[in-house]
């Protein structure tokens, strides 16, 4: 598949089959990761794959928020991934406090895209999920403190196989040459 048609067919999914996912493809998408371009080669990340049905109720539970419908569509996922930022090599530390630039953070953005276009091409759905306890997530999933999870992404095959059309900007108004002209 080209990267295009790739990238136009992974959305983010909020309503998944009931079934389980094949562990050859969480293995695929974890070896996209694994791929994956980091700053200074640091590798900052660690991916805790939940897949079992009982725990992936209780995590989903973790990421709805009192009094809110948001992330409710977590319950349905039949993986939940959470991805734990871990300490970034020397370099990119250095690099990051001179730039004051969250170097860690942009690879996590990276290695959770390639999980989740590689997700795509195996027939499966994703949608990262950045807005959840935390804290209780870290507990159930046994993170040791001071580490953060800046990303959960939920996994499973969607209810619908087209995605839905997107709404994006048009081509033009997203870039410019020579100068900033936005």
């Amino acid at each position: 598949m080209s990267f295009l048609k790739l990238a136009n067919k992974r959305f983010s999914v909020r309503k998944y089959k009931n079934c389980s996912v094949e562990k050859d493809k969480i293995f695929r998408c974890l070896e996209a990761v694994r791929l994956t371009p980091s700053a200074c080669n640091s590798q900052p990340w660690h991916f805790v794959v939940v897949d079992n049905p009982e725990e992936v109720e209780v995590l989903a539970d973790k990421t709805t928020l009192p009094l809110s419908k948001l992330n409710k569509f977590a319950k349905g996922a039949p993986v939940i991934v959470a991805i734990v930022a871990e300490k970034p090599n020397l370099s990119a530390q250095i690099g990051g406090m001179i730039k004051q630039k969250p170097y860690y953070l942009m690879d996590i953005g990276m290695a959770a895209e390639h999980f989740c276009l590689q997700a795509a091409e195996e027939g499966l759905g994703t949608c990262m999920i950045g807005w959840f306890n935390e804290k209780a997530v870290k507990e159930y999933l046994a993170v040791p403190k001071g580490k953060s999870i800046p990303l959960l992404i939920t996994l499973g095959y969607p209810e619908k196989e087209n995605p839905p059309a997107k709404i994006r900007a048009k081509l033009e108004e997203i870039y410019s040459f020579s100068k900033y002209n936005g």
